[in-house]
């Protein structure tokens, strides 16, 4: 930045919400302001920014990015020289308002304005008070305009990389296309720069991101170039060991995609498939254009073509005039639909949907009988997650290591290929091992994880190949 108040090295703060999307969003906007001369902190207290990428997708999460700030304001009182920036869905949806809330920010931005960060803090360092971002048509996706930005990634060995911003579905209850916009697909060849300077850089694994993963190349005007044609040249990245993506809508999930995932090595045998709902009335109303027997077929296929997958989904609870029955048709799918696991949610209206307006008519559902269902419905999963985890005991499995377990402090961790979180003991140390395939023997199934001990062929671990 050109201003001489911003030749110093400068602190920023950074605190993310919500997605994968959110947290590859961080780590670019880490990296923009890394050219500018800012370092990150881990201590807000030492921070001249701070910025808070916010979440939309339920209540609960957007009152909580508000609480960061009111702490912050706080921070700010002392310290009038601190700048205070709000990112992400929830400025992008409630940019107008947000000043009057919370009068102390100094910079609102939505997640169409990223690669203007570095000119929004120039002015609120310049001391432009409520700098706020214009929404701005973007022609393209907005990482094919930061190129030659490097971010601050959490991790040295596993990267995430958005492949595709937006959704054109407009399920009812979601503000995907409101917050992100509609879908916009990133030019292959920058997406093949970035995953090739990752490989430069050492990274063993890459996870592909967008709110629907597997609609990747539908806006493209040749669209014979989607995800699966992406995965066969990024399969070709020397160095690049794993590859993931997510997350996949059950209408986009083609059967090129699938043998994609069958004939790439590198390409791990997981995929993550929202079903939201085990009900067709439900799935009716939701906008989710399929029903659960088509949701099951489709995961029968993917084990068919793919005998060592993993499937993994999402749920909603409570969505307005959700009748008991058709909860325990959700319950029952669980096990119906033969996944491994799944994320849940109780349902939160948010504005501008269609359901959030249904429910003021008289159908919201009482949040004691959504926490009811909700504790129900992860029962269901706990089990379900449990016996599919039973089926890897005795067995040998690759792992991706990351480094120590958060559960014991003497073993090491990692991912298998279907993305099973995996500790295990073994003779070598951390630092002989992050970053390296190792393989394991699967000793202990838990419900949300393995335990194991490494099998030792040789006297030193072995390099990824």
């Amino acid at each position: 930045m050109a201003n001489s108040d911003m030749t110093t090295s400068r602190k920023v703060y950074m605190e993310t919400l919500g997605c994968q999307m959110n947290f590859n969003d961080s780590e670019v906007m880490l990296g923009l302001l890394k050219k500018e001369g800012f370092e990150p902190v881990e201590d807000r207290k030492l921070a001249d920014l701070l910025i808070v990428n916010t979440c939309q997708i339920r209540g609960s999460a957007e009152d909580k990015a508000f609480s960061y700030l009111g702490t912050w304001g706080k921070l700010k009182a002392k310290n009038p020289h601190i700048k205070i920036a709000m990112a992400g869905c929830v400025s992008q949806q409630n940019k107008d308002t947000i000043f009057k809330r919370a009068p102390y920010v100094d910079i609102v931005f939505g997640t169409q304005n990223i690669h203007e960060l570095p000119e929004l803090v120039r002015k609120a360092f310049d001391g432009e008070r409520h700098v706020l971002a214009v929404d701005r048509q973007k022609p393209r996706s907005t990482y094919d305009y930061l190129t030659d930005v490097t971010p601050v990634r959490d991790s040295d060995i596993s990267a995430w990389v958005t492949i595709i911003e937006g959704c054109d579905y407009f399920c009812t209850y979601c503000v995907v296309p409101y917050t992100r916009g509609r879908q916009i697909s990133r030019e292959p060849e920058s997406i093949i720069r970035e995953v090739l300077q990752l490989a430069s850089y050492g990274f063993k694994e890459i996870t592909l991101l967008g709110q629907t993963v597997d609609s990747y190349g539908k806006d493209f005007t040749d669209n014979q170039y989607g995800l699966a044609e992406l995965l066969y040249e990024l399969s070709e990245i020397s160095g690049i060991e794993r590859i993931r993506f997510m997350t996949s809508h059950p209408l986009d999930l083609t059967d090129r995609i699938i043998e994609a995932v069958a004939e790439l090595p590198k390409v791990m045998e997981y995929i993550h498939i929202p079903m939201q709902a085990g009900d067709d009335e439900i799935l009716e109303r939701m906008k989710r254009g399929y029903t659960s027997q088509q949701y099951y077929d489709l995961v029968r296929k993917i084990y068919d073509k793919v005998p060592n997958a993993a499937v993994t989904g999402d749920y909603i609870v409570g969505f307005p005039g959700e009748t008991d029955e058709q909860f325990r048709n959700t319950v029952e799918s669980v096990a119906l639909s033969d996944i491994h696991a799944a994320n849940t949610a109780a349902y939160s209206p948010r504005k501008q949907t269609p359901a959030a307006i249904w429910e003021e008519r008289g159908q919201e559902i009482p949040e004691t009988v959504k926490e009811e269902r909700l504790r129900i419905l992860n029962e269901a999963i706990h089990q379900q997650s449990f016996k599919k985890n039973l089926e890897y005991a005795n067995r040998t499995v690759e792992v991706l290591v990351e480094g120590k377990s958060k559960r014991n402090a003497e073993r090491l961790t990692g991912r298998t290929r279907t993305n099973k979180v995996v500790n295990f003991d073994t003779p070598f140390s951390e630092d002989e091992l992050v970053g390296k395939l190792v393989q394991v023997e699967i000793t202990e199934p838990l419900p949300f994880s393995l335990t194991g001990k490494m099998v030792v062929n040789d006297p030193v671990p072995v390099a990824c190949p």
